[in-house]
């Protein structure tokens, strides 16, 4: 009996393992694709990983520590997390961390809590302030260790909350690039996460162990519109499998002639040309789109 029990316990011990790499192994070739998609890492790059302690830069750390040691060109890496004294903060943690690691990094200490403590009322959303106040400090450090890229752990759910966010409620088509240039004009910000699922991070995260540090600033804010915007995608992928990588996959497929925004396209230049051209009107052709079931439209009406 309990040589049976050793077997299984075994097996199971071997078939996480296998579960593991296979998620390592998607998780770089998501993470390699967009860094070669859209030019993130070039050679002699100093990259900035930022990392907050939550499970996202952790996993964007890793594996760009795997990656640096495959990768055709060479590229330093050093994390820096930024302390900003919240009450209960276990500061010790990442810099222990890190160590055992043996990757160069940097502990910014900055009161930024209580800055915004003092400034927003009691209640309301604290991301905006506190957002801008790291970034601020961020770009500063990045300057001081002459860093070239600034890496963020922004990931596919949240590029995908961002744009709905911008869509609802500041009527804009816009989301977070996987490549810009910073605020200030004078850094570049990469995501390499940019196509990796919110929820291979957390099964990697659960997989490694990481130290993981929870915001207790404005993570607990139970009610933040990106929250709610989360908790849509997560009921689209439950009633409609597929929905959401879909919808990801949209937004690098963007056809301006069949939007609104003159700016992109020359609407008032149109002129009949007498070719015929098979993409003019195909956006009322529904070209590709299945017949909607019976539950779509109920869902659509709001009935299920």
């Amino acid at each position: 009996m309990s040589v049976s029990m050793g077997t299984t316990e075994r097996e199971r011990a071997l078939r996480v393992a296998r579960e593991g790499r296979k998620l390592e192994k998607r998780l770089l070739r998501l993470s390699g694709q967009a860094i070669a998609d859209y030019a993130m890492i070039a050679d002699g790059d100093r990259i900035m990983v930022c990392l907050s302690g939550g499970k996202d830069s952790h996993a964007l750390l890793e594996l760009l520590m795997t990656m640096r040691g495959r990768a055709p060109v060479r590229f330093e890496l050093i994390a820096v997390n930024l302390d900003q004294k919240q009450p209960g903060f276990p500061a010790h943690v990442l810099p222990d961390y890190l160590r055992r690691l043996g990757v160069p990094f940097h502990i910014e200490t900055r009161d930024t809590y209580s800055v915004v403590q003092r400034l927003i009322p009691q209640g309301a959303t604290a991301c905006s302030l506190c957002s801008r106040l790291r970034r601020g400090i961020l770009y500063r450090v990045a300057d001081e260790l002459r860093a070239t890229k600034i890496a963020l752990g922004h990931h596919r759910d949240d590029i995908l909350a961002t744009f709905f966010l911008n869509l609802f409620y500041g009527g804009h088509l816009k989301a977070m690039p996987p490549r810009r240039v910073s605020d200030d004009g004078r850094h570049v910000v990469i995501r390499p996460l940019a196509y990796v699922a919110e929820t291979d991070l957390a099964q990697f995260a659960q997989l490694r162990g990481f130290p993981i540090i929870p915001c207790d600033l404005c993570g607990s804010q139970q009610h933040l519109k990106r929250r709610l915007m989360r908790e849509m995608l997560l009921d689209w992928e439950r009633r409609f499998p597929g929905r959401v990588p879909t919808t990801f996959s949209a937004l690098a497929r963007v056809v301006p002639s069949h939007l609104m925004d003159a700016n992109l396209f020359d609407f008032r230049g149109l002129h009949p040309t007498g070719v015929a051209d098979p993409a003019g009107d195909a956006a009322f052709d529904d070209a590709g789109c299945e017949e909607p079931s019976s539950a779509v439209i109920r869902f659509a009406r709001g009935e299920g």
